[in-house]
């Protein structure tokens, strides 16, 4: 019997969801304790700033230019790699999923993608090398969390926030009582909300199990990703009006507009509605109209469901330990990507390399077993990393075509490693036919952004910021000529470090 591997992920989770990281008003002792046993890695950051891109660099291990899913809807190929086939393959692991895939795109209204049909003609898989697959997404479509509440609770999916409407764009209605953009009251009961479907369905996956199989469970909750409609009943945990407005909000509408002047134009732009730049961001709506207290309840409500996600872990934990794996298991925590929430005056996500977006909760609580010492790495590291950290859990050698490296477990074998730097990309072509390219490396306490040629852009921009002066990247320092050295020595680093590009390109076929 080996150590067992329980991967755990979140969608659009900030860094300082945690207490862990800092929250103080979420409470999420269950996670805070993995980071108490284990490895609270501080500069964790993803490849792409949305969900397929990045989803497709946990189970492959390569960046982004190399897997070739440059944005969301450019499903990813069915002949992909895929760690969990590797461990299936070559460790003889079990393997499964429970929640949110997203390999292949959700609007998806003939059932192409075997993701979304899979529930349909009622099979579990097997698929990229997960032998059993129940799928969820943020708000009920066409998958297991689908059918399985259409037969509990059939009048619970009329409850859900409606997150397209009839045109098939994004719905920017306001709900709540401020009004705010994608909040929503759900009167679902509790019980029947997805994140406690998936941490029932993976606890009933594992008490199927034998006691000695090892075992790799990708447990991936749809929260806290918009629209915002945790179950009503559990709103009280933080009355809105009462809860703190979060640090990173600027303030006044004169000091946000301040800053985003200092920024390349779409920042602005996404600001005032000019230009949308992400087909996830709803198009009718507009930042600037944000009140502070929408931001307020949005916070309030997303307080909720990461609470709701650390109580759904906790059962998770129990029931491995209940099954006298609590010695064994290595548990693997982090999210896809980040959300504004309210910083720099903005929500959402798309085209901006900033931590709010590129900064990720990680932590590895290796198993008792395994006699690793807790520990606080501030070591650049990325999700490219999280398959061959797994090989490396396994007993396994990383397979010849993953790009990163196993994670360290402390900043002395971080430098010994020589992890110098961690890498970001971003490429999208919207409805309109804007373009967008960004390149990213953070490096030795700095951000730098070559901005690629394309229709707003023409190659010379960029930013830069100083995270030891500027913690909130409020000064865009690409100009200054105080930095004019330092630009150019991290710019040539990111040139010389730019991963393999995959040829032909995909095509995006959907826009989410």
């Amino acid at each position: 019997m080996g150590r067992k591997i329980l991967f755990i992920t979140t969608d659009q989770m900030r860094f300082d969801a945690i207490g862990a990281n800092g929250q103080k008003v979420a409470r999420t002792p269950t996670i805070d304790a993995l980071a108490a046993n284990g490895i609270n890695y501080t500069r964790a950051h993803n490849q792409n700033v949305v969900c397929m891109p990045a989803r497709s660099t946990m189970i492959t291990g390569q960046y982004v230019s190399t897997h070739g899913v440059w944005m969301n809807g450019v499903p990813l190929p069915a002949d992909a790699p895929s760690v969990a086939q590797y461990l299936h393959e070559k460790a003889g692991y079990r393997t499964a999923l429970f929640g949110k895939a997203h390999f292949e795109p959700m609007l998806d209204l003939n059932l192409q993608f075997y993701e979304n049909r899979m529930a349909r003609v009622g099979e579990y898989g097997p698929h990229r090398g997960f032998e059993h697959m129940e799928l969820a997404s943020h708000s009920p479509l066409i998958l297991h969390y689908n059918e399985w509440l259409r037969k509990v609770d059939p009048d619970a999916i009329g409850k859900f926030y409606r997150n397209l409407d009839d045109k098939f764009q994004v719905n920017a209605a306001g709900g709540g009582e401020s009004g705010g953009c994608q909040l929503h009251y759900n009167d679902i009961a509790r019980e029947h909300y997805h994140t406690d479907w998936v941490a029932d369905r993976t606890i009933a996956w594992l008490d199927g199990l034998g006691a000695e199989d090892d075992w790799f469970c990708w447990v991936s909750f749809p929260d806290p990703h918009h629209p915002w409609d945790p179950p009503k009943s559990e709103l009280g945990r933080h009355p809105w009006r009462s809860t703190p407005m979060p640090d990173f909000y600027p303030g006044s509408k004169e000091k946000i507009e301040a800053i985003l002047r200092g920024k390349p134009r779409h920042w602005m732009e996404w600001y005032t509605g000019e230009r949308v730049t992400n087909f996830e961001a709803p198009p009718a709506f507009r930042a600037k109209d944000m009140t502070a207290d929408q931001v307020r309840e949005i916070n309030a409500f997303t307080h909720v469901e990461n609470e709701l996600i650390d109580e759904a872990i906790a059962k998770i934990m129990a029931a491995i330990e209940r099954r006298g794996w609590g010695d064994d298991v290595d548990v693997i925590f982090t999210t896809d990507h980040g959300e504004f929430q309210g910083e720099f005056g903005l929500l959402f996500k798309g085209p901006y390399h900033v931590d709010a977006l590129m900064r990720l909760p990680m932590i590895w609580r290796p198993a008792k077993s395994a006699g690793v010492a807790q520990a606080s790495v501030a070591a650049p590291v990325g999700q490219v990393d999280l398959a061959p950290t797994f090989c490396e859990i396994a007993g396994l050698p990383a397979a010849e075509w993953m790009q990163g490296k196993p994670l360290p477990q402390s900043d002395a074998e971080g430098e010994r490693q020589k992890r110098e730097r961690v890498f970001t990309e971003w490429d999208c072509t919207h409805v309109d036919g804007t373009t967008v390219g960004l390149r990213t490396i953070y490096r030795d306490g700095y951000t730098i952004t070559a901005y690629l040629p394309g229709t707003i852009y023409d190659g010379t921009e960029g930013e830069l910021y100083d995270h030891k002066n500027d913690p909130q990247q409020w000064h865009n320092l690409w100009d200054d000529p105080a930095y004019a050295a330092l630009r150019s020595d991290l710019l040539a680093d990111l040139r010389d470090n730019l991963p393999p590009v995959r040829n032909p390109r995909l095509e995006c076929v959907a826009p989410v």
